[in-house]
């Protein structure tokens, strides 16, 4: 169901600058904790010298972000008091994300480093759950033709709170001497980003209530969901290991079955026993996206639009470096400062161009320059560094990155990294628009949380064939390979367009109608 809001007497220019607004600053707000319990945290507890054995466990803190589709049912269901459909949860989760942070400001993580990672996993929960609210109050807030805008826009302030918490803040905590009181600043930030979510967040109407089932079931089968996953990935791996399979074997091949055997067994355990417990809010939400027809052609597409993407960026750090012979410093440099500008442009353009062109027809276009752009690190696998020269980029302060003299860069490296993110930031632009408009209102949460979950399919998968790729046959190859892999995506892309025009309909509890 497409949701408007309501505000009689207000321009409908007004009307649409205060959504696109609040979705910017609300996708600020959801980028803030990210970095806090990954590459933030990591550099305060090098300091207070743990050792590399306990950092690498602690990176186990980010799991929360992996599995929120598993409890996002439950934010579906349950809607908290007097604040409104969605608002209360951004508010409340908000809030509870600022007093742990100040609850993390307040622990020794070298003398109490098992509470300190309890709090940390605590935060990274939170972070997930207001993940899982956002991305579903901005499905249920935009109209159709605004959700390529909205979706540029909270990527904006996804990644600008990225600068400022995974990059900003080690300059505060060098200057202050004090990681507790960067995550006090922290702190404070969200509480103002809470107070501004209470007072300025339009409200939801003609929004689909909560499916009304017993609250208890519904407790009960959520928590058969978590002892189904838990039991069928142990049983899963005995099995396995019983029938001689080795966990630990350096086949990567070997592993990554392993793995998929493991995930196939546990989720499957877990659904079964969510639906014989009655998680009805999981099984009518499931239900609703796998009774229309085509949904598997557009599941398929959702996992595969972004692989050839995906396949080229695996291994971008290590090619540039050990492959091309690039420093550290001038990769970082065009990575962090040219590129990051690059993808926020393109995520912009390609959000203002879908206020004019139709989705399919976005989705297509993005995707080719997605895939051409690929040819850009082909290029530099063939040619190698200094073919087409250096130039010196001068000094520049745009507040989210900076360079303070001039700095000679490789001119073919900042081509193809730019040409690189700004069509990766557009196609990201047309692919978080068909991720909104394939949720239903009802379960907005749940689809939102599963379809991006199944999006990060191929990025977790290509790795082990990314690494033998790149060893047995050379980069040149590899990047020629990472062309072939987007192919699929594009072909459902186009297959699929007239399926994809019908999701910007209205309709009230599941996406549009495709080809079987």
């Amino acid at each position: 169901m497409t949701v408007v809001v309501d505000q009689p007497g207000v321009r409908p220019m007004l009307v649409r600058i205060h959504r696109m607004t609040m979705v910017l600053l609300l996708g600020f707000a959801s980028g803030l904790p990210l970095a806090l319990t990954g590459g933030a945290m990591q550099a305060w507890l090098t300091l207070e010298g743990l050792d590399l054995v306990t950092l690498g466990f602690l990176a186990l803190i980010g799991v929360p972000y992996t599995f929120k589709f598993l409890w996002a049912p439950l934010i579906d269901r349950f809607e908290l008091p007097l604040f409104g459909r969605r608002r209360g949860w951004i508010v409340v989760i908000q809030l509870a994300i600022a007093g742990a942070l100040m609850w993390m400001a307040s622990i020794s993580p070298g003398k109490a480093t098992v509470m300190f990672a309890v709090v940390a996993v605590l935060v990274a929960f939170l972070s997930a759950s207001l993940d899982i609210v956002i991305d579903a109050y901005r499905t249920d807030l935009l109209a159709p033709s605004e959700r390529g805008l909205g979706g540029s826009l909270s990527v904006l302030g996804y990644r600008l709170a990225m600068v400022l918490s995974g990059g900003i803040v080690l300059v505060w905590a060098d200057q202050w001497g004090s990681w507790p009181q960067v995550y006090r600043v922290m702190a404070g930030l969200m509480t103002v980003s809470a107070v501004v979510s209470l007072l300025a967040l339009p409200v939801l109407r003609n929004t689909a209530k909560p499916l009304a089932s017993a609250p208890g079931r519904e407790l009960l089968g959520f928590a058969g969901l978590i002892v189904g996953v838990a039991i069928g990935a142990y049983a899963a791996r005995w099995l396995l290991m019983l029938v001689g399979f080795d966990a630990d074997s350096q086949d990567r091949w070997a592993r990554l079955a392993f793995l998929i055997m493991q995930i196939v067994a546990a989720m499957g355990l877990g659904l079964w026993m969510a639906r014989r417990l009655g998680f009805e809010t999981l099984n009518r939400s499931l239900q609703s996206y796998f009774q229309m027809p085509g949904a598997w052609a557009f599941l398929a597409l959702v996992v595969l639009y972004k692989v050839g993407d995906a396949f080229a960026l695996s291994l971008s750090t290590p090619f540039l470096i050990k492959g091309v012979g690039f420093s550290q410093t001038e990769v970082g440099l065009a990575n962090k400062s040219v590129g990051l500008l690059m993808t926020i442009a393109g995520a912009i353009f390609g959000g203002f161009v879908l206020l004019r062109v139709r989705l399919s027809r976005a989705l297509l276009g993005f995707g080719v320059l997605q895939l051409v752009s690929n040819l850009g690190y082909y290029a530099l696998a063939v040619l190698g560094a200094g073919a087409y020269g250096s130039f010196l980029l001068p000094a520049f302060d745009l507040f989210v990155v900076s360079v303070p003299e001039p700095t000679p860069m490789d001119t073919l490296l900042l081509v193809a990294l730019s040409l690189d993110n700004f069509a990766g930031g557009m196609g990201t632009a047309a692919f978080v628009a068909l991720l909104m408009s394939l949720c239903g209102a009802r379960f907005s949460a749940t689809h939102y949380a599963l379809l991006s979950a199944f999006a990060s399919l191929g990025r977790v998968f290509i790795g082990p064939l990314a690494g033998v790729l790149a060893e047995q046959y050379g980069w040149p190859t590899f990047y020629l390979v990472s062309l072939a892999a987007g192919v699929p995506g594009l072909w459902l892309a186009f297959r699929l367009r007239a399926a994809v025009d019908d999701t910007q309909t209205v309709r009230p509890d599941a996406a549009a109608t495709a080809p079987a």
